[in-house]
């Protein structure tokens, strides 16, 4: 509470920090700065709006410096600081998390990030006003951001302020938002090439992507987020020896799952009730074989399980809990049952180690806190953009449109196979139903979770997949 409280504390007050550092990325030795610096933005009507601290990293000495990539990058919540993706992921140096997935998160510890496509891009990283050292200008109120729009309209302020301090306005702009963040970095593109002066954005990375977030919540029936949370479930039972692999590795056996949910679960749920007993036992015995829950819980359940109740089943019977956020971490099911989260090994080693980062490295002795708690009170405190009963939220809709304005512009939607949150075949789900150009969006999976960057093959994967992705895009 003590974070949630100041974030109306007073807006920091210092000049820029400025470091010099040398590292190694994509195979090229380079120097860079790091800038952490103050910029203030107006809020939709003209006024002081916020005061935003960013983290950036520019290379020193690049011949084409004012023509530059840049990219910012930003984590969702709503709404949350960007620390995540900054040492957790794609910053010039990241956390390490050991492979034994037990390990204590004291031994955890920063390494060099060669993988960090500082090489092609300049990398921002931006955190929302109330959360990090960011925090509304005197006299707003915190709340006055906590909308989809309004929310998108502080960082598409921030980003033009920011290329116009940095004499950037020749540089492709690339987005890369996860989570929540997804959300934004869809509505800030639109936003940005709406602008007086518009800014085109070259290229937008969807990392566990949240546009199709009605899928999320598993409604019972919503039998469209069943089927293509099965995929998922079948990544998770095959990654804990849950299910007969018979030989096929991780991308055989979640493909035989995607195809059967497209061709025969899902209309077998919109069937219903007209499915014959041996039908339904057909489907339950198939559902046991790519999920691991047995074909009587099934039966019993109406052919359907929910993320979280598969949570609590899939290792039950040893007592074990698996982890929301990276469906591979387990802990023994404790009072909390199924609200507990084993994977938040990983978002809270990295906050600890942000903390020593940005003080032995970035030099930054501000005496204002750090806030990573988010100041949003659940998702009812959010203007999602629906006002009745029969809104939608046509997130990727917002995009639509970028690829007729910008014949260059691309997206790439990645995801963990073991996140339990945003799916592998919701991100499916959202690139065949969005219309946009087939050689213009990458669709990716990773070994790993919400946050896929703590496996080190995917950092590496991942790494060499932005570098191609913002080659391809200038």
């Amino acid at each position: 509470m003590a974070q949630q409280a100041s974030a109306t504390a007073q807006q920091v007050a210092h000049d820029p920090v400025i470091t010099r550092h040398k590292g190694r990325f994509g195979g090229q030795q380079m120097g860079y700065r790091a800038i952490v610096e103050a910029l203030d933005v107006a809020d939709d009507t003209g006024k002081p709006g916020a005061r935003i601290v960013s983290f950036s990293y520019i290379v020193e000495a690049s011949p084409e410096a004012s023509h530059r990539p840049v990219m910012f990058l930003f984590n969702g919540g709503p709404i949350s600081p960007s620390h995540l993706v900054h040492l957790g992921g794609f910053g010039p140096r990241r956390v390490l998390f050991p492979d034994d997935l037990q390990a204590d998160p004291a031994s955890y510890r920063i390494i060099d990030n060669p993988d960090s496509p500082l090489d092609q891009a300049d990398l921002v990283f931006f955190d929302p006003a109330s959360t990090g050292f960011s925090r509304v200008a005197p006299g707003k109120r915190p709340q006055d951001y906590f909308s989809v729009t309004s929310d998108a309209q502080q960082v598409t302020a921030f980003i033009e302020a920011w290329l116009k301090r940095h004499g950037r306005e020749g540089s492709p702009v690339f987005i890369l938002g996860e989570s929540y963040g997804t959300n934004r970095a869809a509505t800030v593109a639109a936003q940005l090439a709406a602008l007086p002066k518009p800014i085109p954005v070259s290229g937008v990375v969807l990392f566990g992507q949240a546009l199709n977030i009605i899928e999320y919540a598993q409604r019972p029936a919503n039998i469209i987020s069943y089927a293509v949370s099965l995929p998922t479930l079948a990544a998770i039972a095959w990654y804990h020896g849950k299910v007969e692999r018979r030989g096929q590795d991780i991308e055989g056996f979640v493909e035989a799952a995607r195809v059967y949910a497209r061709t025969t679960y899902l209309p077998a749920l919109f069937r219903g009730a007209q499915l014959s007993a041996a039908e339904r036992g057909d489907v339950a015995q198939k559902l046991e074989q790519f999920s691991g829950i047995s074909a009587d819980w099934y039966l019993a359940n109406d052919l359907r399980i929910t993320k979280e109740r598969y949570r609590l089943e899939l290792l039950k019977d040893s007592g074990r809990l698996i982890g929301r956020n990276d469906a591979r971490y387990t802990e023994a099911i404790g009072e909390r049952g199924g609200a507990a989260d084993p994977s938040r090994l990983v978002p809270e080693g990295t906050e600890r180690l942000f903390r020593q980062y940005i003080r032995d490295e970035l030099k930054i002795d501000w005496p204002e806190p750090y806030i990573t708690a988010s100041p949003v009170q659940g998702l009812d405190g959010w203007g999602w953009g629906g006002t009745t009963p029969f809104s939608d939220w046509p997130y990727q809709a917002s995009l639509t449109p970028l690829f007729a304005q910008n014949p260059r512009f691309r997206v790439m939607v990645a995801n963990g196979y073991f996140d339990t949150q945003t799916t592998i075949g919701a991100a499916e789900y959202l690139v065949t139903q969005s219309g946009w150009p087939a050689d213009r969006t990458e669709l990716k999976y990773y070994q790993g979770g919400h946050m896929a960057y703590s496996v080190d093959a995917t950092a590496r994967q991942f790494g060499a997949d932005l570098r191609a992705f913002v080659t391809s895009a200038r």
